[in-house]
This record gives structure tokens, sequence and C-alpha cells, in this order.
């Protein structure tokens, strides 16, 4: 009789966990259009935007001021808009979010100047601060901390699928025959996606366990159950002024900060740059789109396979020390050994970030700590993404030595920081062993007062 309640409570458990795994899946589909909108002026670059709307643009300032554009609105508006996600619905938070953020890229094909760009670029950034942070916040309602890096790495890999995408879709229309330029073109059929798919997440997106209509009672017990494990969730809309504070004064904060600092900037400037810097390698405009696609179809399979093995083995900071590499086989000379170097750089920015967002999901404690604390650290990593769209000039190429030195320096930067912040957990992990013994797996902690230092509470290295 005990056997068979203690297998009926397994398969109820298992059922929790295939269904919770159902209902997460509207916002990773999501996610797949965002990085479009957000990195297709790269492909854009080279089908005639600047000749069009910036004069040409001969030493390439005007295009970086526009890419960059995006990441001071999305820097500005990244804490209060996922603060504020607490107190509204997920699928109409980041439903809208997505419908705001499609149509400001449709309406950048309207673009006829430098303002005019900028605009679209500025109120884009405020849209996918609003989406972004809040949808690592919105995984952690949904998955435990030895299951959140595998399914942001889904949602994360995803950006790295459609920048596959994104390249092939460039290819496409730079063989388009349409009265409409080809750039212009580009972002109309790269921006719907982003509309639809937010029309489709105001319906089937779940809210909070607790709060969802798609769950039975029995399956709302399983998922808040679930979502209590070696933590504990609010129940409903709440906001912790304390604990606002509290990630505010915490310095691993500003670690990470630094670290998503690093990892950004090379991001960005392979996202904005990567068709251009192929270009310098002597392919036609049209292959040097087609040739992004290997390295984002490569950096999404090295994601997900760092981030899986980084939930089974519950480390972080091990795998973020060891893909900082790459941007030194790019000061070689060899055509084949710099597209070599692109793989390296563009597959290791995403493992590290990918494993970078896990980390914080579940160590900043309470749900207002990581509502307040992953935009904080993700908004000071974004200002590396405005470092990353200047350094990588027009008049300084085919070398890009300025360029590729930054990132080879801040890679390196990444990884001192990442030790440091892994040593630090495994300390207090420690320490708070020693002092109040070691914690039930599992059980639920009480972080509603001190967030992640309740003397309960354990921290993943």
């Amino acid at each position: 009789m005990n056997s068979s309640s203690e297998k009926h409570s397994q398969n109820s458990a298992e059922a929790g966990d295939n269904l919770e795994e159902m209902k997460g899946a509207p916002v990773a589909q999501v996610s797949e259009v965002e990085p479009l909108d957000r990195g297709n002026l790269g492909n854009a670059r080279l089908q005639g935007l600047p000749r069009d709307t910036l004069h040409g643009d001969p030493t390439g300032v005007l295009f970086d001021w526009i890419n960059s554009g995006f990441f001071f609105s999305y820097i500005l508006f990244q804490v209060p808009a996922t603060i504020l996600s607490k107190l509204f619905p997920p699928r109409l938070w980041l439903g809208g979010a997505a419908v705001g953020w499609g149509i400001c890229s449709v309406l950048m094909a309207t673009g006829f100047n430098f303002g005019s760009l900028m605009a679209c670029r500025l109120a884009l950034g405020v849209f996918e601060a609003a989406f972004g942070p809040g949808t690592v916040l919105y995984f952690s309602f949904f998955y435990t901390k030895t299951e959140v890096g595998l399914r942001l790495a889904s949602f994360f890999g995803f950006g790295a699928v459609a920048g596959a995408f994104g390249g092939l879709i460039a290819f496409g229309v730079q063989h388009a025959h349409s009265s409409v330029a080809q750039w212009r073109l580009l972002f109309i059929i790269e921006g719907l996606p982003a509309i639809i798919m937010g029309c489709v997440a105001f319906i089937w997106l779940p809210d909070r366990p607790e709060m969802t209509s798609f769950l039975t009672e029995d399956e709302r017990k399983l998922a808040v159950a679930r979502m209590n494990r070696g933590i504990s969730g609010d129940s409903g809309p709440t906001i912790n002024k304390s604990h606002i504070v509290a990630a505010l004064t915490d310095w691993r904060v500003y670690v990470g900060g630094v670290i998503y600092f690093g990892l950004n900037c090379a991001l960005t400037a392979m996202s904005a740059f990567l068709p251009t810097i192929l270009k310098t390698l002597g392919f036609t405009n049209a292959n040097a789109q087609l040739l992004t696609v290997p390295n984002y179809a490569v950096a999404a399979v090295v994601l997900v396979g760092t981030c899986w093995i980084s939930d089974k083995q519950q480390s972080r900071g091990t795998y973020r020390v060891t893909f900082p590499t790459g941007s030194l086989l790019l000061f070689v000379q060899n055509v084949h050994v710099r597209y070599f170097a692109t793989f390296c750089i563009v597959s290791g920015t995403y493992a590290c970030i990918g494993v970078t967002i896990a980390w914080y999901s579940h160590n900043l404690g309470s749900e207002t700590k990581r509502a307040a604390g992953i935009p904080i650290y993700m908004g000071i990593g974004q200002c590396g993404s405005i470092l990353g769209s200047h350094i990588f000039l027009a008049t300084e190429g085919p070398k890009y030595i300025k360029g590729f030195a930054v990132c080879c320096a801040l890679e390196g930067v990444v990884a001192i920081s990442a030790v440091i912040l892994s040593v630090s957990y495994r300390i207090e992990n420690k320490r708070r062993d020693r002092l109040y013994g070691k914690p039930v797996l599992n059980e639920k902690v009480d972080v509603s007062e001190l967030a992640d230092q309740a003397p309960t509470f354990r921290y993943i290295p």
C-alpha cells in the first residue's frame, strides 16, 4: 500500500512536470522572433539602408548610433518594467510587449532619415525591455533550479535559431525583385511574426501557476509545489520593497553586470557586424548573409548542451570560465581560421549568456528581488551592447584590430569575474551548512523576509 501510494505520488509529480513543460512552451515561441527584430539591422546594412537614409554613411558612425539607440531605452526601462510586470497577468504583459516591438520593427521600413530610424529603435528598446527580463522571471514561476537552465537555454537558443533564420531571410530578400527597397522589405517580413505571436500569447500563454485558468485544481497544486522547491514564490501580484533595496545593494548583482557587460559587447558586435565581417573575408553580400546561418545553428546546439550539463551538475560558474575564447583567432589573417573564430565567439557568447541568466534566476531568492536584480545586471550588461555597437568602425576594416582586441580583453574579465562569483557562492553555502546544518533537498524555503539571505537558502555555484 505504501509503495502504491509512493508510485502514485511519483506519477502525479511526473504528470505535473510534463504539464508545466507544455504550458511554458508558448513564451519560447514568442521569444523566437525577438532577435529577428533586434538583430536585422546588420543585414539591412548590406541591403542599402545607409545609402537610402544616411547619405551613404561612409564612416559608419551614424549606423553605429542607430544600432546602439535601441540599448539606451532598453537599459533605462528594464528595472521599472520588470518590477511592474509582477502586477499584471503575464499573458497580457509579455504578449503586449511582443506586439509593440513587432509594430516598431515594421515601422523601421518607413524610415527616411537618421531621426526616424532612431525613433523606431528607441521605441523598440522600450517594448523589449518589458519582455526580456520579464521572461526570465516568468520561467522561474514554472521551473525548478534543476530545470531552469535548459528551459532558459531553449528560450535563448531560439535567439540563435532566429539569427540563423534571419540570415536565410536576408539571403532570400537579397534576391527578391520588388518595387520596395530590399532593406524595407526585410523589416516588414521580420516584424510581422512578432505581432502575430504576441496576439497568440494573449490567448495561449498561461498566467502565474496559482492564477492561470489552464490548470485544474490538482494541477495547480502541483505547479505551486514545484514553484516552492528550495525556494518560495509570492502569491499573486505583490511587490516587497525591502527586496528591491536588497537587490540594489547586493554586490553579486553588480558582478553579474560586469560579466553580462563583456558578453553583450561581443554578442552585439557579432549580431550587428557579422555579415560585414564576413564580407571582408572576400564573400559577396548575398553569401555573407548566408554564411551567418551556420554560426547561429552551431551556437544553438552548444547553448542547449552547455545549459543541460549545467543543470545536471548544478554548477554555473565553471562554464562561464571555460567558454570565453575565440577572439584571438580573429587576429590571424587566414580566411578559414577567421571564419572558424566567428563560430567560437558566437557559440561561446551564447552559451555563457544562457548560463548567466539561469544562474540569477535562482540565486536572488525571492520573486521581487529577482524582478529587481535581473534587470539591474542585465541593464549594466546592455551598456556593453552600446560599446559593441561602436568598436567595429567601417574605416578600420578589414582587420578590425581594435574591435577584436576589446572583445578579447572583456572575455578575460568575464572569466575572472565568474571565478570570483562562483567561489563566493561556495564559501557562503559552506558557512550556512556549518551554522545551520544542511537543508532538506527541495524543501520549501521561506524567503519572504530575507530573500537569498534566509538561513536555509542555498546558492547554485
